[in-house]
């Protein structure tokens, strides 16, 4: 075949958002349900095609966060998380997916936008365990961001960022055991963390606790690249945490 009679085959490109925060010390992702087809009605992430303006992909991302969810994407720090692109993802041809990643605390409830009938913070566990479907591969995109979570809490501070500004090492527990879906033992993880320099540093004051003993506070110290990492356990059949 010349050159001259070869064109690329027509490809769509789309970017879809995996928007993860806690709430009540579980780990939520946002999802919207679809107003259009395909899947009409189905939950899936929020996202959406470029315009055909010569419009960034950033810029895509975060006017679509805000059409479908009414989050200001000012309020987090959206990455790149992976591109998407199997031949049969979208029945309506050819997508490219560019999906973007933020992890942040204190999120608002969204609002559906546009073209989501719904906008909803919903579990996670649910769709990694495949009781909850979604629309398209969005399932397996979910699944990347979870994990990609799941590696920064070993190798980053972004854990002090769901607590408050003095926290009880406790409390910074509760924190990994959400977002990695396991229990940890209090005594294996206090030993983690003090080990790891720099990552939380003492309040120099105390809280009470319900049983009436008074618990140490910490504050995030100054580094935000740990070493030694925070490993994540292995997870057993039985779930029985850090041994």
């Amino acid at each position: 075949m010349s050159q001259e009679s070869w064109s690329p085959p027509p490809v769509l490109i789309a970017v879809d958002l995996v928007i993860l925060t806690l709430r009540s010390n579980q780990l939520h992702v946002l999802l919207v349900q679809r107003g259009i087809e395909p899947f009409r009605g189905a939950p899936a992430l929020p996202g959406g095609f470029l315009n055909n303006d010569g419009e960034d992909i950033a810029v895509a991302a975060a006017r679509e966060l805000k059409e479908e969810a009414d989050l200001e994407a000012s309020r987090l720090h959206l990455e790149q998380l992976g591109a998407y692109g199997k031949p049969d993802r979208d029945p309506r041809g050819r997508v490219l997916s560019i999906a973007y990643l933020a992890i942040a605390p204190g999120l608002p409830e969204p609002v559906a936008g546009t073209d989501a009938a719904a906008a909803t913070w919903t579990p996670v566990e649910p769709v990694l365990s495949g009781r909850l479907t979604l629309a398209f591969d969005h399932q397996q995109i979910v699944l990347d961001g979870v994990e990609r979570a799941r590696t920064k809490l070993e190798h980053s501070a972004l854990a002090t960022a769901f607590c408050e500004d003095e926290f009880t090492i406790a409390e910074l527990q509760r924190v990994y055991e959400a977002v990695w879906g396991l229990r940890l033992d209090p005594r294996n993880f206090y030993r983690k963390v003090q080990r790891t320099d720099g990552f939380i540093v003492p309040a120099g004051s105390n809280r009470r606790t319900t049983n009436g003993r008074p618990a140490r506070l910490f504050s995030a110290g100054p580094r935000t690249v740990l070493h030694p990492p925070i490993a994540r356990p292995e997870k057993s059949p039985a779930d029985k945490g850090d041994r």
